[in-house]
C-alpha cells in the first residue's frame, strides 16, 4: 500500500503484518478487512481517511501477509480474533481507544470486540459495514424459529437464501480446492461483473491462500454462535450500521431488532452491493470521518435527524432552480435529512437564502450558487467551481424551468427558444456536465429531472411546454439505460399542478399585455386554490430516489394522467381537443 508503514505484531504464535497511514498523534481508525480479502480491500478509503486520522489495517491471521495458526482447525475463533485485534490496539495506540471499522467478516469478529468485557475502554466507536454479529444473528433467528408469522418466515427463508455460500464453506477440502483451482482464478473478473469493482491491483495475490484459509473463520465460529448466542451481546460504545441495499449476501431485515443491542445507533444506507470499500470508497470514507468526528467531539452524529438521514446524510445535492418553489422544498428536505447542498438559481438573493435556510434545516454544509441553465458556458464554469470547491455530486436536481401558454401559431420561434433552452438544454447541460463526474468517479449517484404531468398529457394551449417536458421525460429515460451499469439512477418527477411561482412567470402567446396579465392572475389563483404544496413533491423525490424509481408521477391528477397515457391514450387526445377558459 503507497505511502504506508508496516510493522510486524505478534500474538498468540502468529504475526500479524500491520500498515499505517497518518500522523500518529491523531484519533486512530482501525479498518478490519472481511472474507476472501486482506487488508489491501481497505486500501481506497484508507487512503482518505490518512489526512486526518491514524488509519491502521492488518491482514487477519492466515490473510495477506499475517501468518496461519498451525492447525488451522480451532485457530480462527473470535476469541482468538479478539485477542489480535487487542494485540494490534495496544501496538498501534497504547494510551488512546481505538475507532472501529469492520466489512463482511471484519464487522462479524468486530461485533464480538465491542460486546464483550475484556475490550471495554480499548474501543471508542464502531462502524459495521456488511457484516451482523453472529450473536444478534442466533437470536434473530431464534426469534422467527420459535414464533413463526408468514412475514418471519419469508424473512428467515429470504435470508437463508442469500446464506448459500456458507454452506458451502462447511464442506470438507471442496473450498480450499476451489479457491487454489478455478475459483481463484476466476473471482477477480467475476467481482468485476458482479459488483462493478474497478480493475486494478486488488484483490492481491495471495487470494487463494487467504480464501482457503479464511473458510475457517466459519467453520470455527458459525455454528457454535448461532445454536448458543450470547444473552449478554450489548455494545459498549457508540455504534454506525452502514447497510448497502443491493447486499447479495445479507438481508437489511437482519437489523431490524438491532436497537435491543445498541443504546446509540445511527443507521445509514447506501443504493450499492456488497463491496463497498471498493465501490463507494468516498462516501464510506466521509461517514467514517463523521460519525468518528462527532464521537470525539462527544456530539450526536448526525445521522439520526430526519426521515431519510440514513440515505442522504453527508452527500452531496445540487439543486437547480432552487430559488423558490419544488427547488427550494427539495433542497430543504434533502438539507433536513443531512446532505450537503448546493442551492443554484439565475438570482442570487433567492439562491442565498435557500442556503441559509438549509443550514438551518440540518445540512452539514450549504452554499448559493448563481447560474442561468440555458448558458451553455456558464454551466460549464458552474460544473467546475462545485467539482473543485465541493467534490463530485452524489445527487443531481435539474428543475429550473419557465412555462410558455399558447396555440402553437401564436407561439413565436424566440418563444420555443426560451422555453426550450432552459427546460431542455437546461437539464441537458446538468445531466451532462455533473452525470460525466459521477460516472468517472465510478461510485454511482442519482440524477432527477423535473418534466412533468403536461409530458404525457397533450393540450392545445401548452405545445411548446408540453414539448419540452416530454422531451425531458424521453431524456431520462434514456440516460436511466446508459447508466445503469454504472450504478446511477435516473428518475423523472412529473409533479402535475403544484403551488408555486411558474405562473407568475408564464409567458402567454398571441394576446397583449393586458390579457396576459389577466390569465397570469387567473391561472395563479387556481393554483392557489389547489394548493398542493411543492413540499409534498419535494417528499415525493427523495422517496423516489431512496427506491431509485424510474417514473414519477405526483399529484392526484398527474398519476390519473399517466394511468390514461398508458391505458387509454385516446381518451388523453380527445381531452386534448376541448379549448381550455383563459
Amino acid at each position: 500500500m503507497k505511502d504506508a508503514r508496516e510493522r510486524r505484531v505478534h500474538t498468540g504464535g502468529i504475526e500479524l503484518c500491520v500498515a499505517e497511514l497518518g500522523d500518529p498523534g491523531r484519533p486512530t481508525v482501525v479498518l478490519v478487512h472481511g472474507y476472501p480479502d486482506s487488508k489491501e480491500v481497505w486500501s481506497e478509503v484508507a487512503a482518505r481517511l490518512a489526512d486526518d486520522f491514524h488509519v491502521v489495517l492488518y491482514d487477519v491471521r492466515g490473510h495477506g501477509r499475517s501468518t496461519a495458526p498451525k492447525p488451522l482447525r480451532g485457530g480462527f475463533t473470535l476469541a482468538k480474533l479478539t485477542d489480535d485485534f487487542l494485540a494490534v490496539a495496544d501496538a498501534v495506540s497504547p494510551d488512546r481507544p481505538v475507532h472501529l471499522v469492520g466489512h463482511d467478516w471484519g464487522s462479524v469478529q468486530s461485533w464480538e470486540f465491542v460486546t464483550v468485557e475484556r475490550t471495554r475502554g480499548r474501543i471508542a466507536s464502531f462502524t459495521s459495514v456488511s457484516g451482523p454479529s453472529l450473536d444478534h444473528f442466533g437470536h434473530w433467528i431464534d426469534a422467527r424459529v420459535k414464533r413463526p408469522t408468514p412475514r418471519r418466515v419469508g424473512q428467515l427463508l429470504g435470508q437463508g437464501a442469500k446464506s448459500w455460500y456458507v454452506y458451502l464453506l462447511h464442506t470438507p477440502v471442496l473450498p480450499e480446492l476451489a479457491w487454489r483451482g478455478p475459483l481463484g482464478k476466476r473471482w477477480p473478473k467475476l467481482l468485476e461483473r458482479a459488483e462493478k469493482i474497478p480493475a486494478g491491483d486488488y484483490p492481491t495475490a495471495t487470494l487463494p491462500s487467504d480464501a482457503a484459509h479464511g473458510a475457517w473463520l466459519y467453520r470455527d465460529n458459525v455454528r457454535p454462535r448461532l445454536r448458543h448466542p450470547r444473552p449478554d451481546a450489548v455494545a459498549h460504545v457508540p455504534v454506525q450500521l452502514i447497510t448497502p441495499q443491493g447486499d447479495a449476501f445479507l438481508s437489511e431485515r437482519l437489523y431490524d431488532d438491532l436497537e435491543r443491542w445498541v443504546p446509540r445507533l445511527t443507521r445509514r444506507t447506501l443504493p450499492a452491493k456488497h463491496w463497498v470499500p471498493r465501490t463507494r470508497p468516498d462516501q464510506l470514507a466521509r461517514w467514517i470521518e463523521e460519525f468518528t468526528t462527532s464521537v470525539e467531539q462527544g456530539e450526536p452524529s448526525r445521522g439520526g435527524g430526519g426521515r431519510h438521514a440514513d440515505r442522504f446524510g453527508d452527500q452531496l445535492a445540487l439543486v437547480t432552480g432552487a430559488g423558490s418553489g419544488i427547488g427550494r422544498a427539495t433542497a430543504l428536505a434533502l438539507a433536513e435529512a443531512g446532505a450537503r447542498v448546493v442551492a443554484v438559481d439565475r438570482d442570487a438573493g433567492t439562491a442565498a437564502r435557500t442556503a441559509e435556510l438549509a443550514l438551518s434545516s440540518g445540512a452539514s454544509g450549504a452554499w448559493p450558487e448563481t447560474v442561468d441553465v440555458s448558458d451553455e458556458q456558464a454551466m460549464e464554469k458552474l460544473a467546475e467551481r462545485v467539482h473543485r470547491q465541493y467534490g463530485v455530486v452524489d445527487v443531481l436536481v435539474n428543475n429550473a424551468g419557465i412555462g410558455v401558454s399558447g396555440s402553437f401559431f401564436t407561439t413565436t420561434p424566440d418563444d420555443w427558444r426560451k422555453v426550450l433552452d432552459v427546460n431542455l438544454w437546461g437539464v441537458i447541460h446538468g445531466c451532462r456536465l455533473f452525470g460525466a463526474r459521477m460516472a468517472e468517479r465510478g461510485q454511482g449517484g442519482h440524477i432527477v429531472n423535473i418534466a412533468s404531468a403536461a409530458a404525457f398529457q397533450p393540450s392545445r394551449a401548452l405545445p411548446a411546454y408540453s414539448t419540452s417536458k416530454a422531451a425531458v421525460l424521453m431524456l431520462s429515460e434514456c440516460l436511466r439505460a446508459e447508466l445503469a451499469a454504472a450504478g446511477i439512477g435516473v428518475t423523472a418527477i412529473c409533479p402535475g399542478i403544484v403551488n408555486t411561482n411558474i405562473t407568475s412567470t408564464t409567458r402567454f402567446t398571441g394576446v397583449d399585455e393586458t390579457e396576459a396579465r389577466r390569465r397570469q392572475e387567473r391561472a395563479s389563483r387556481l393554483y392557489g386554490k389547489r394548493n398542493y404544496p411543492p413540499e409534498k413533491v419535494a417528499r415525493a423525490i427523495l422517496d423516489a430516489v431512496a427506491e431509485n424509481r424510474a417514473v414519477v408521477p405526483v399529484t392526484p391528477e398527474a398519476r390519473g394522467a399517466y394511468l390514461l397515457s398508458r391505458f387509454m391514450p385516446g381518451a388523453l387526445r380527445k381531452l386534448a381537443r376541448v379549448e381550455p377558459k383563459l
